[in-house]
C-alpha cells in the first residue's frame, strides 16, 4: 500500500526499475523484477499523513503514515510479488535491494520493526481479493518525530499522484498536504497552490 510520493505511478516505477525522480536528487538501482505493478486501486487508510526526518531525494521532511491519529489517508494499492516489495522497501530503507523479507512476523502480528530507521517498521493493514496488503512507515508516530516541512519539488510529486490515482485537483491537495504534521505552520494551502501552479 502506497502512499505519499508513491501515488504517483513515475516515481514507483524508480523503484522498480531504477532511475532518478523528477526533481529528486537520488538514483534508485530498481528492483531485481522491474515490472510493472499488475494491479493498481485507489483507496485509503485510517490516520495522518505527516512529514518528517530529512529526505536524501527530495530535502525537507518525507512522508510517514500514523495509523493512531484521527483522518484518513489517500492511498494507492499495488499488486507487486514478495520480491519486488522487499526490494522497494530495502530501497527505501536506504539499504540495497536483493533480499526477500521473511514477512511471516508482519502478517501475523500486523507489526513488526526491520530496524529503528525510517520505513523500517511493516504495517499489515488489510486484504484484498485474498492477498494481504501491506505498508512500511516509521517505527514511532508524529508525535515522537522531528517534524520537518516538505520541500516544492516533493509537494509537485505528491499532488501529481493525489491527482492521477484520487482525482484531486490542485487546491484539494494544496489543502491537504499544507494540513498535515510538519507541513502545518510552515505551509499554507494558498503557497502550497502557488508550488503547484
Amino acid at each position: 500500500m502506497a502512499y505519499g510520493s508513491n501515488l504517483h505511478a513515475a516515481r514507483l516505477a524508480c523503484y522498480l526499475r531504477g532511475g532518478r525522480p523528477d526533481g529528486g536528487a537520488q538514483t534508485q538501482p530498481g528492483c531485481r523484477d522491474p515490472r510493472p505493478p499488475r494491479r493498481a486501486v485507489a483507496t485509503a487508510l485510517p490516520g495522518s499523513l505527516y512529514f518528517a526526518g530529512h529526505s536524501l531525494t527530495w530535502g525537507g521532511g518525507s512522508a510517514f503514515y500514523d495509523p493512531t491519529l484521527s483522518g484518513e489517508v489517500p492511498c494507492r494499492a499495488y499488486l507487486v510479488t514478495v520480491g519486488q516489495f522487499s526490494d522497494i522497501a530495502a530501497q527505501e530503507m536506504r539499504r540495497s535491494p536483493g533480499t526477500d523479507l521473511d514477512l511471516t512476523p508482519v502478517l501475523t502480528t500486523g507489526r513488526t520493526e526491520l530496524g529503528p530507521g525510517r520505513y523500517e517498521t511493516l504495517l499489515y493493514v488489510g486484504e484484498s481479493d485474498g492477498h494481504p496488503i501491506l505498508t512500511f512507515t516509521a517505527p514511532q508516530g508524529a508525535a515522537g518525530a522531528e517534524l520537518n516541512a516538505p520541500t516544492p519539488p516533493y509537494l509537485r510529486t505528491l499532488a501529481a499522484g493525489l491527482a492521477e490515482s484520487h482525482g484531486w485537483g490542485p487546491w484539494r491537495a494544496a489543502g491537504y498536504l499544507a494540513t498535515r504534521p510538519g507541513a502545518a505552520g510552515h505551509w499554507t494551502p494558498r503557497t502550497v497552490a502557488a508550488v503547484l501552479g
